[in-house]
């Protein structure tokens, strides 16, 4: 039943391919099971992780180990736009590693890796800069809106969506999750894969994004994006008195309790239905529509359902962080593996642009 073919048409390339694989002569369907789906997204180690960082994508990674060839990585080079303390970067990035892994991260069962470890995405983000008009870098509004909130102007900051876009190629991944405020990054990634095949020939796959409309972006205390350059946070493993802090820290407006109000406005209800059950979300919710909603007790109900979320992946994070050399041993195995994959990506592409002669 089963055939040696030397080659099978990759439509995912928009065009054919040499790939060997072994494939069933009969009935080939490219969306079955002989193809699993690539899917990729990094974390900035650039501070505390926070439930917008769980919501937003380290959830919805962790789910994908079930179905997808998964990468994961710590994009600590990314974290230099911002972070120039070596300490604070260091101690972030095994941080953010001891967050995943807590949360429920296999290694065993993903690739995941520390992004200056596989030194290969340096190369390849210089080589698509070249070909990156500078109109497209430049209609990028994360730059503009990074400078307006403090954070110094930088050639490293301004070209920071060519670096992401190598870091999406450079695996060949089908799909990335995004928050809509990066939507925009991966369009250049996209633009950049395209203009590379059109030039040089058929190299990368084009990457789709994959954004959650539940929480594509989550709120943070005064109701932007929670974000750590916004200092609007939520951190995922905080406790006690510091996390009662910040959630009866949630900005509300002075609408009495009696009176009605619009819950999907409301920023403490927008964070509070990421915990609450369905039942207990759809009577909080008639008492914002009827009348009868206390922020006050919204905000300590809160406290309790994130305190009872992360309970157990707070205790297996402090016996990870324990033993940092075993946080290192596997983001270590994970950037051999991340080599493997990137190297036959970077050779195709040298050879490409005739940097093998």
């Amino acid at each position: 039943m089963f055939s040696t073919l030397p080659f099978f048409c990759d439509l995912r390339y928009g065009a054919p391919r040499m790939v060997g694989m072994l494939l069933e002569l009969e009935n080939i369907n490219l969306n079955s099971n002989l193809y699993t789906m690539k899917i990729l997204s990094g974390i900035q180690p650039s501070g505390q992780l926070h439930i917008g960082n769980y919501f937003g994508m380290m959830k919805t990674m962790i789910s994908h180990m079930e179905t997808s060839e998964l990468y994961v990585f710590i994009v600590d080079l990314h974290a230099l736009t911002s972070v120039h303390d070596r300490e604070r970067l260091a101690q972030g990035t095994l941080e953010a590693a001891a967050d995943f892994l807590a949360l429920g991260l296999d290694p065993d069962r993903c690739t995941f890796w520390v992004q200056s470890d596989v030194p290969e995405v340096c190369e390849l983000t210089w080589i698509l800069s070249t070909i990156a008009p500078m109109g497209l870098i430049e209609r990028c509004h994360s730059y503009k809106d990074k400078v307006a909130k403090g954070i110094a102007a930088s050639h490293g900051l301004f070209s920071y969506p060519v670096l992401m876009a190598a870091d999406i190629l450079l695996y060949q991944a089908d799909q990335v999750p995004v928050g809509k405020d990066q939507k925009q990054h991966l369009e250049v990634a996209r633009d950049l894969a395209q203009k590379f095949n059109l030039e040089f020939g058929e190299t990368f796959v084009v990457p789709e994004p994959a954004i959650s409309q539940e929480t594509s972006i989550v709120p943070g205390l005064d109701g932007q994006k929670m974000s750590k350059s916004y200092g609007n946070t939520i951190p995922i493993f905080l406790e006690g008195k510091q996390l009662k802090k910040r959630v009866m820290a949630i900005e509300t407006d002075a609408t009495p309790v009696e009176d009605p109000k619009n819950p999907d406005t409301c920023n403490l209800y927008n964070i509070f239905k990421l915990f609450a059950s369905p039942e207990r979300l759809q009577e909080v919710r008639n008492l914002y529509l009827n009348g009868g909603a206390a922020y006050g007790y919204i905000k300590l109900e809160l406290l309790d359902l994130i305190s009872e979320r992360f309970a157990e992946a707070r205790k297996k994070k402090a016996e990870l962080l324990a033993d940092p050399g075993s946080i290192r041993d596997i983001l270590h195995k994970g950037a051999i593996k991340a080599r493997e994959k990137a190297v036959v990506t970077l050779d195709m592409v040298r050879d490409r642009v005739g940097l093998k002669y």
